[in-house]
């Protein structure tokens, strides 16, 4: 499985500027993000671990997957995080005609109410972003550093060494509160607060 932990600057400032890749910022902070929740275990034990540390995320979440645990984004949104909107069934925009990729972000939008979008697996065409920016006025959200919790081949120890090594001031971290991904998200995740904490980083949630 190839894919780059961290974003090259070329993908961010050439290819596709106008998505958002990083935040700017003054101070030390990162901005945790959490894909293809809410799940009915793993993203109530997130939500726990980030009271801990007084930190703030931001849960880009599945349509269906809201329709199925109300309770859960409920709490996401009363204990101070932000939700974004990750299509209803995790479509991948390069093998989905327009007409459905729209259809089925609006169908999220049911239960989502956020004008945050990420595109699962960071895949979508170039027309369907400028439809979604344009028209349906949502800001597309990627990322800085991968965290690799979903793939199987990495142990918990190199899911976390990801993170260590790449993240900066800025950073939008991905994380994956899903059954598959939890064997190497939940050390992963215990391991960045607890690090970055002590180095006097706030984790905060995407405006």
């Amino acid at each position: 499985m190839f894919y780059l932990v961290k974003s090259p600057w070329w993908l961010k400032k050439i290819i596709y500027p106008s998505y958002t890749w990083d935040i700017a910022s003054t101070s030390k902070s990162l901005y945790l993000s959490f894909d293809d929740g809410p799940h009915s275990i793993y993203t109530p034990y997130v939500l726990d671990e980030l009271k801990k540390y007084k930190a703030k995320a931001t849960f880009f979440c599945i349509g269906k997957n809201v329709a199925a645990h109300p309770e859960i984004y409920q709490r996401i949104l009363n204990e101070g995080h932000a939700t974004g909107n990750h299509t209803h069934n995790h479509l991948n925009g390069w093998h989905t005609t327009e007409a459905e990729y729209f259809d089925n972000t609006l169908l999220a939008c049911r239960y989502i109410d956020s004008n945050l979008f990420r595109p699962p697996y960071g895949r979508i065409t170039r027309f369907q972003a400028k439809h979604l920016q344009e028209k349906l006025g949502f800001k597309i959200i990627m990322w800085s550093v991968l965290s690799g919790d979903f793939d199987t081949s990495l142990s918990e120890g190199q899911c976390w060494r990801n993170i260590q090594k790449s993240a900066k001031k800025g950073a939008i971290i991905v994380f994956h509160d899903s059954e598959k991904a939890a064997p190497r998200m939940l050390p992963a995740l215990k391991n960045t607060l607890e690090y970055f904490s002590g180095k006097g980083f706030s984790f905060e949630k995407i405006e």
